[in-house]
């Protein structure tokens, strides 16, 4: 396993998804501000605040198997650059953005280059470790995600003095208070990436050059590269991973993206009662994946593992639509984050197995199913919302509660055999 990069990929890791966790907090409030000042209703905000945290993910689903599919071509290093850069350049355009036009825009090209960020660092952490330690590495990466998102609205809590809120306007951009949590994302994805670029070294391995012709071997490697590809994509077992993919990231994005309008109807929460939310969810989320689940990740387990996650996200969800205070909506935000934090890991572990040669294509395809789940649970969410702030979680708790009573009864069945039950 190739610790030191391993070391610097997490770090690079935590830097950036502090700047995710640090906009995550004041994302809907700033849309609302913007979808007000354009005259819109009170219902169509709900619609602009999950479109517009709906296409970030949408653009990743576009781009995700892109970036993907060239990292195991060209390598990890560059197309992860490419995604620090991008973040942080199209952080700075949404922060300046005075409407909703350039807030699409921002977040639509923010969207086309951050997807390259998680799959190429999972297929990163695929490289570097061995097949037995595949599993907790994923954790240790979750962890290191999970507890950037704890340290972003800590961080947006310490920017939002009153003190430090500026106002100019120039043409079509403005700078205000909801302005620095953007500026402050995209310094900290601009760090991330001059630290990458100067301590990460190259996982993928070169591919060694034989006694062929040049165009002999390219063609060679396409045609491997064609072929796993098409076993990936015959793959009954790797359906069903990119669809639970798709459910646990749907789920919460649905969450992340309706919660801060649910809670403002039922009890008139702001931002900062949001940001303590959020905290609480990756923290659990960080501690369970680098304390915990990096302890019961192994090949016999897995099933259990997705089983659980799929059962507490969806019972937390039902519970947080009957929960009116705050301590009871922390305790079931901490349920529903330690079941994302048994099922992320675990499926980006079983993701990257299913294929020996194209790592970053298999997890590319199973970072679209995320990203598709990404944008829609918001979009979906915020349109349900309309009709009532309670369904979203009824509709999306069903299906997670029936993959859970699926895959329990599959551990159940299978559980005599040695090599324990199997994803298929």
């Amino acid at each position: 396993m190739q610790t030191k990069g391993l070391y610097i990929l997490f770090a690079s890791m935590f830097i950036v998804m502090s700047g995710y966790g640090l906009t995550l907090t004041v994302l809907p409030f700033h849309i609302e501000r913007m979808a007000l000042g354009g005259g819109a209703t009170s219902k169509e905000i709900s619609v602009q605040v999950g479109a517009l945290t709906g296409v970030f993910a949408l653009m990743q689903f576009f781009f995700a198997p892109f970036w993907g599919a060239m990292s195991d071509k060209i390598g990890r290093r560059p197309l992860f650059f490419a995604g620090l850069g991008g973040n942080a350049v199209f952080n700075v355009l949404f922060g300046l953005g005075s409407d909703l036009v350039t807030l699409y825009v921002a977040r639509i090209l923010s969207g086309i280059f951050s997807s390259a960020i998680l799959p190429t660092a999972t297929a990163y952490v695929a490289d570097a470790s061995s097949d037995s330690d595949r599993g907790k590495s994923m954790a240790w990466l979750g962890a290191a995600t999970g507890l950037g998102v704890v340290a972003g609205p800590v961080l947006g809590a310490w920017l939002s003095r009153r003190s430090w809120h500026p106002a100019f306007h120039f043409g079509i951009f403005s700078v205000d208070g909801f302005s620095m949590p953007f500026f402050t994302a995209a310094l900290l994805a601009f760090v991330a990436l001059i630290a990458a670029v100067y301590m990460l070294p190259e996982s993928l391995r070169p591919v060694r050059v034989a006694e062929f012709e040049p165009r002999t071997e390219l063609m060679e490697i396409e045609r491997i590269r064609t072929s796993e590809l098409g076993k990936l994509l015959r793959n009954g077992s790797f359906w069903k991973l990119l669809y639970l993919s798709f459910l646990s990231y749907f789920s919460l994005a649905l969450f992340e993206g309706t919660f801060a309008l649910h809670a403002q109807q039922v009890m008139k929460f702001g931002p900062a009662q949001m940001g303590m939310v959020f905290i609480v969810c990756g923290l659990v989320m960080a501690v369970g994946q680098g304390a915990i689940v990096v302890w019961f990740i192994d090949y016999k387990k897995e099933i259990l593992l997705l089983a659980i996650g799929s059962g507490m996200v969806g019972v937390a969800l039902i519970l947080l639509m009957l929960t009116e205070t705050m301590t009871f909506i922390l305790i079931w935000v901490g349920v529903l984050a330690f079941g994302m934090a048994l099922l992320i890991p675990t499926l980006a572990a079983l993701a990257s197995r299913r294929s020996e040669t194209e790592v970053g294509t298999a997890l590319g395809l199973q970072s679209a199913a995320n990203s598709l789940g990404q944008f829609a649970g918001p979009v979906t969410g915020g349109f349900i919302f309309v009709l009532s702030i309670h369904i979203p979680y009824l509709f999306t708790a069903a299906p997670l509660l029936a993959t859970a009573i699926f895959l329990g009864a599959k551990v159940f069945l299978e559980r005599g055999r040695q090599d324990g039950p199997h994803f298929d």
